[in-house]
Order: C-alpha cells, then sequence, then structure tokens
C-alpha cells in the first residue's frame, strides 16, 4: 500500500499571523513620507497667493494714476488747440474791444493801455520813423520830392531851380524852400505829395485859394501844410512813443486798415482849416490860432462814436478827388 503525504493545513491562526506580518510590512511610515494634505498646500501655496487689502487699493491706485495721466493729456492738447485759435482771431478781438474801450477811456477822461495786434505795431514803428527824418537839401531823394511837389501842383510850368524866388507862389516863405522844413521834417513833404497825387481837387483849389472870400493876407499854402503836420503829430502824442492822448488812442487803431492813415489826416486836417479859416475870416496873424481850433476840431471828431477809418470822420466829405 503506497503511502501517502499528508499535507497539513495551516491553522487559520497562523495564517492570520502571517498576513499580519506582510501588512505590516507595507504600511507607510508617517514620519518618513510626507502627508498628502502638506504636499498639496505647499503647491498652492506657490500657484496661489491671497491678496491683501493693501495690494487691492494699489492696484486701484495705479489704475487711477494711469486715467488721471490721460486726462490731463488731452486736457492739455485741447488748450494748446485753443490757445492757437484764439491767436488767429487775436487781431480781430483787439479791434472789436479797441474801439469801445478807448471810447470809453475817453469818456473818463482817461487814456487806456494799448492791445494792439502785430501789423498796427508794425504800422506804427515805420510812422515813428519817418518822424525821425529831417529835411536835407543835400539828399537827391528829399530835393527829386520837392521837384515832384511842384509838377504836381503846377503841371503845365518849368520847374524852377531849387533856389528860386518863383517858390514863394506854392506858399514857401523863402525862395529856398528847404528853410521851411525845420518843423515838420521829410514827412511833412511827403503829406504835401499824398494829398497832390490822392485828392487833386482840393490840392488845387486850396493852393489857388479859389473858394470863399479871401483876406488880403492870406496864410502861405506850403508853409501852412508844414505847420499842419507837425500839429498832427503834437495832437496824436507820436514822438513820445506812449500815445498818451486820447485822439492818439482812437488814432493807432486806424492804423490796422489803413496804412496812410496819417496821410489822409493830414489831408483832412488842411480842408478842416481852410474851411475854419473862411468861417472865420480870418488873416495872416490868425493862423496859429485857426490852426489850434482846428486840432480841436479833429480830436472831437476822432473820439466821438466808433472810427474805424479816417473816412469816417465827418469832416471827411469836404475832400474832393
Amino acid at each position: 500500500m503506497t503511502s501517502k503525504a499528508i499535507q497539513r493545513r495551516p491553522c487559520s491562526s497562523e495564517t492570520d499571523k502571517t498576513s499580519e506580518k506582510r501588512m505590516e510590512t507595507t504600511v507607510s511610515d508617517p514620519v518618513t513620507e510626507p502627508l498628502l494634505g502638506n504636499c498639496v498646500h505647499e503647491d498652492k501655496s506657490k500657484i496661489y497667493e491671497p491678496a491683501t487689502q493693501s495690494d487691492f487699493w494699489d492696484g486701484t491706485r495705479q489704475e487711477c494714476l494711469r486715467w488721471a495721466h490721460l486726462l490731463s493729456t488731452f486736457i492739455a492738447q485741447s488748450a494748446r488747440k485753443i490757445v492757437n485759435v484764439l491767436s488767429e482771431f487775436g487781431s480781430l478781438i483787439a479791434r472789436l474791444f479797441g474801439c469801445s474801450s478807448a471810447t470809453q477811456g475817453s469818456q473818463n477822461g482817461q487814456t487806456v493801455p494799448l492791445n494792439l495786434s502785430p501789423l498796427q505795431v508794425e504800422r506804427l514803428r515805420l510812422l515813428r520813423q519817418r518822424l525821425d527824418v529831417p529835411y536835407d537839401c543835400s539828399s537827391v531823394k528829399h530835393q527829386d520830392a520837392l521837384k515832384e511837389l511842384w509838377r504836381l501842383a503846377y503841371p503845365n510850368r518849368q520847374l524852377p531851380p531849387l533856389k528860386s524866388d518863383l517858390w514863394k507862389e506854392m506858399g514857401w516863405q523863402n525862395s529856398d524852400p528847404s528853410t521851411d522844413f525845420r518843423a515838420g521834417g521829410f514827412m511833412s513833404l511827403e503829406n504835401l505829395i499824398y494829398f497832390a497825387r490822392n485828392y487833386p481837387d482840393s490840392f488845387h483849389r486850396l493852393l489857388h485859394k479859389a473858394e470863399g472870400k479871401r483876406a488880403e493876407w492870406e496864410y502861405p499854402f506850403a508853409a501852412g501844410g508844414v505847420n499842419i503836420s507837425y500839429m498832427l503829430v503834437q495832437m496824436l502824442d507820436l514822438q513820445s512813443g506812449k500815445m498818451s492822448t486820447k485822439a492818439g488812442v482812437h488814432f493807432v487803431q486806424l492804423l490796422e486798415d489803413d496804412e496812410a492813415a496819417f496821410d489822409n489826416l493830414f489831408c483832412v486836417a488842411f480842408q478842416v482849416l481852410d474851411a475854419q479859416w473862411l468861417a472865420r475870416q480870418a488873416s495872416y496873424m490868425e493862423f496859429n490860432e485857426i490852426l489850434k481850433s482846428t486840432r480841436v476840431q479833429l480830436e472831437k471828431e476822432l473820439t466821438t462814436g466808433c472810427i474805424s477809418s479816417v473816412q469816417d470822420l465827418p469832416s471827411f466829405r469836404m475832400l474832393k478827388r
């Protein structure tokens, strides 16, 4: 009989001990292996960090500063554009307010500060330059101007020498006209030439004393013109450069549209003087008195109302071309 090996079946107690021993070798050591919670917390700390209250306000402040910078830039650019537009109309604004302010200053008996355009400043400068030029009898230019005046006054007569008694017929006080320019300078000769060229009818009527009842001793035409030029310079206060007279403040506004405002005013003044001369039936010894009354009338016309040109003066209507 064959013997059989009998296998011994392990008991449950041994099996439990073996399983327990195997489990003990697979359970992780809590000291040597990090916890999952700790690992996840460490990763989150690297990815996300909660914003504090101070960080929130820092971000808001930076955003506000950015918008404030954009707004200030826009305002600055807009302001520059507005200034450029206003500068284009500076001359027009000066003219609109210059007339009313000058009128108000006249009513108060005071002069006002001038707000002149660049064109007015330049024309006033050129006018003052003309004042500083004396008549020079050795200057060919001045000699030619005097000859031109003779040709305009007497187009059908032969030109006399620069020193001749024939010049007295025009109203020079001596045979040498250059001696009569002391007060008015070369500009007074230019005024007479302008009068002859632009208002020839009035020029010749006054030269030849063609109107009204004349005195036996009349005022000399040419020398009278030199005195009128000098009177206007004093009335407008052109030499001082301050424009401190009411008439001067109003006159300088006329330079904006009329480069020859002074020459035109000279023609009006000559016509006013002759009209007052006839009205008073004056004679030679009363010339200075008539010249003063002429100044008073011109000052009144310049400072009454809003005059934008010499042509707006009431006395301008007396001139004839």
